[in-house]
């Protein structure tokens, strides 16, 4: 595990060129240089050299950051920011208390998924229960063992392929605790995950770009694929009996949308609009909505409104963290009639026929 001394290299790399500020959410809504990579490793590199101490407002600072990697993808020096924030805030909360450490502990976090896992399997999760030829290692998110509507439009899709799903006991991608800087927890479900990975199949297969995104950093990633991914590839006819107006909202750590308009083909009588911004951030993200609620909700709005405008009657999106920030965007915004919000693959399986 690294520590921030390790990253001093790539902090002083940062040429203060200010392209960050061109591109960071949270800096246009604020205007405030620390909200900005670059503004943060100045701080960074004071406490590197002892001049700053790793304190409770340079942490805030850090906490300032909506994760979405837009800053690393139009830095000229390819900096891996996140990486760097993550490991600072891993060393500021070992020397202080994190609410969200204890939350996230074994305890808390994994009883609570097991406990509303058990309750679906019950009540609310559909089986799968089918031979193939295609054999699909299936990567179950978080949201899901809590809330599996995705999942039940996911095995209604595959049903109609040729697939074996192989179901294993993973445990969380591992984002939240990197995004919290609690690297060692993340270090455990990595692990964890990792036992869990056997030769048998063809692909590792998830329907959230947030869980894909993560695990590419561990796992095989030319064996991960997101569900939009493995519909694009293995295309199928949708059938809408009425006609139904789209928008597709990207989520920050979906890296291509290259299925989308193969998919849109693949579907009758749906006609798609694009949004304004579509590759905008929501601005959710998970921890930061609830440290930075004020700034969060003023992203969610402008994204609300780009989406309003289109008139479509669904807003497609493939991340469950996204689907709570449109929801927040459209709660700022409850003067305007607002389109539903869908998983793209949820969006998929209203179809009347899949043939």
């Amino acid at each position: 595990m690294k520590r921030l001394e390790d990253f001093a290299g790539d902090i002083n790399k940062c040429s203060k060129c200010g392209l960050c500020q061109s591109v960071c959410p949270v800096y246009k809504q604020t205007g405030n240089d620390c909200a900005v990579s670059r503004g943060k490793f100045v701080m960074l590199d004071g406490v590197l050299k002892g001049d700053l101490k790793l304190s409770r407002t340079i942490n805030k600072y850090l906490d300032l950051c909506l994760k979405c990697g837009k800053c690393k993808e139009f830095c000229p020096s390819n900096i891996d920011v996140c990486r760097i924030f993550e490991t600072a805030k891993y060393e500021y909360s070992k020397k202080h208390f994190n609410l969200f450490w204890l939350l996230e502990s074994r305890y808390l976090f994994d009883n609570f998924l097991k406990i509303s896992s058990l309750v679906q399997k019950l009540f609310g999760r559909n089986a799968f229960r089918k031979s193939g030829c295609i054999k699909l290692l299936y990567f179950r998110g978080c949201v899901n063992k809590v809330y599996p509507k995705v999942e039940n439009a996911l095995k209604k899709i595959l049903s109609f392929y040729d697939v074996q799903l192989i179901e294993k006991d993973f445990a969380c991608c591992g984002l939240p605790f990197l995004s919290c800087g609690n690297l060692e927890r993340f270090e455990e479900v990595k692990k964890r995950n990792l036992q869990l990975l056997t030769d048998d199949y063809d692909y590792i297969i998830t329907d959230c770009a947030s869980c894909e995104d993560t695990l590419k950093t561990y796992m095989p990633e030319d064996k991960i694929i997101n569900a939009a991914d493995f519909v694009a590839k293995f295309p199928k006819k949708f059938i809408f009996k009425n006609p139904v107006t789209v928008t597709f909202h990207k989520p920050c750590h979906l890296k291509n949308i290259d299925f989308l308009s193969l998919i849109l083909d693949m579907c009758e009588n749906v006609n798609y609009i694009e949004m304004k911004d579509y590759e905008e951030c929501c601005g959710f993200a998970g921890e930061f909505a609830l440290k930075n609620p004020k700034i969060s909700r003023a992203i969610g709005r402008e994204k609300a409104r780009n989406i309003i405008a289109t008139g479509a009657d669904y807003v497609l999106s493939l991340c469950p963290s996204c689907t709570l920030g449109l929801h927040q965007g459209f709660a700022a915004n409850s003067n305007f009639r607002h389109p539903k919000v869908k998983n793209i693959i949820e969006f998929l399986a209203l179809a009347e026929k899949i043939i």
